[in-house]
């Protein structure tokens, strides 16, 4: 199959990764969209995506719109004469018309093997369900949410300890490849698409910091699959004296829990940690980062803080931390 003709459409570093791979290979990436610079950060400077960054290092034309509802941005993309837009962690809805547009569609990357885990937050979300396996579905995009049919999937299994930024840079890696793949044969892999089953299905809802606030009332490893989910982001935390205190990693106890452990509460501090009950156990803070500090193990915070967490007593400002 002769070199595609292509759009780009993506935003964050998983999209980056996609957009890479397709840069290096034959195929020509004639303009990149993303979504528009953002303020982000403790000064609310001003950032470009991972996406734009790359694209302007290459010398590829980038496009900017709050939205592709609008004429200009829809001739824009028509002048264009598509073979085909990839469209990866992009972050805004493509309407119908923009479907229409390319010789051979628009095509997606989605970090899920579908119909599992449609949405926003994938990798997130299959970590904190205890999945075991996850991975990547190449498919041909229409109006549902992810509802297109499948050109290529790949599983991938899930470590038992694997927080959400590492499973994110392995599944970026092996989209990246897979979409490639699918690329370098485009047509023939649409002629064998297959519609995805209506049995499985899962929605992936966009992460906020509220549900990172743990409630100890659940059990130790859902409370451990939360804590490496969200790290690193939205980072699962406590109140600390009004402000959130972060805790990055944790570990379960082979303790079996009392019935006289209150949820929240600390039942020992060591150099291992800090042993909180659960709702069915223990569970072991090993690193946190007090507000305004810097992240740091557990040992290494005691002993500048020696009694700031003590046995006996709820961690943070309530006990049952919801």
């Amino acid at each position: 199959m002769k070199p595609l003709r292509l759009a780009f459409a993506g935003t964050p570093d998983f999209a980056a990764a996609s957009l890479q791979a397709v840069l290096d290979s034959d195929h020509d990436v004639v303009a990149v969209l993303t979504q528009p610079d953002r303020a982000a950060g403790r000064g609310k400077k001003v950032q470009q995506s991972p996406v734009k960054v790359l694209a302007e290092s290459h010398g590829i034309a980038v496009l900017q719109p709050e939205n592709l509802k609008g004429d200009e941005i829809r001739q824009q993309l028509r002048d264009l004469n598509l073979d085909a837009l990839v469209v990866v962690a992009y972050g805004l809805i493509i309407p119908q018309a923009v479907l229409d547009m390319p010789r051979l569609g628009c095509l997606n990357v989605h970090g899920s093997l579908l119909p599992r885990w449609r949405g926003a937050a994938p990798i997130q979300r299959a970590i904190t369900m205890g999945d075991t396996e996850t991975g990547n579905t190449i498919m041909q995009m229409e109006a549902g949410l992810d509802t297109g049919p499948m050109l290529l999937s790949e599983s991938l299994p899930i470590g038992d300890n694997e927080t959400g930024g590492e499973l994110h840079d392995r599944l970026a890696a092996q989209g990246a490849r897979l979409l490639v793949t699918v690329l370098n044969e485009l047509e023939q892999y649409l002629a064998n698409a297959i519609a995805q089953p209506d049995d499985g299905v899962t929605y992936a809802h966009k992460l906020s910091k509220a549900e990172a606030r743990l409630d100890f009332r659940l059990p130790t490893r859902a409370l451990y699959n939360r804590i490496r989910a969200f790290n690193p982001f939205p980072v699962s935390w406590v109140p600390l004296n009004g402000q959130p205190m972060r805790i990055w990693k944790a570990s379960e106890s082979s303790q079996p829990g009392r019935d006289s452990d209150e949820p929240g509460h600390i039942l020992n501090v060591d150099d291992s940690g800090i042993h909180v009950a659960t709702g069915d156990g223990t569970l072991i803070l090993e690193e946190l980062q007090l507000p305004g500090k810097r992240r740091m193990a557990v040992a290494d915070l005691l002993r500048g803080n020696p009694d700031l967490f003590k046995a006996g007593e709820p961690l943070g400002d309530s006990i049952d931390n919801v």
